[in-house]
């Protein structure tokens, strides 16, 4: 195996998504779907609510960082799937 192969087999990747805070604590959703508390501390500045965190993890070391694009493409697809919902719905509007 090459050094590049090699390299490249220890860099691995995760998605994450804060689900939401409370004081200093986020709820993080895993890939997996469990969903954990994790230190507000420990996530990167200026995290909010329905944020995605890319996870990547080399040679043993890990960190995470914010993907403003994925986090506005799935807003994008969830706010569309609510407006084909509410255009279904006989008032125009679904009430939760």
């Amino acid at each position: 195996m090459s050094q590049e192969n090699s390299e490249a087999a220890d860099v691995l990747s995760a998605v994450w998504v804060v689900d939401g805070l409370e004081g200093h604590l986020a709820r993080v959703e895993l890939e997996d779907g469990e969903i954990v508390d994790m230190a507000l501390a420990s996530l990167p500045r200026g995290v909010k609510e329905g944020d995605v965190l890319r996870v990547v993890v080399e040679g043993g070391d890990f960190s995470l960082e914010l993907d403003p694009a994925e986090t506005a493409r799935r807003r994008t697809s969830a706010q569309a799937a609510l407006n084909a919902l509410n255009m279904a719905a006989p008032g125009g509007e679904i009430d939760l």
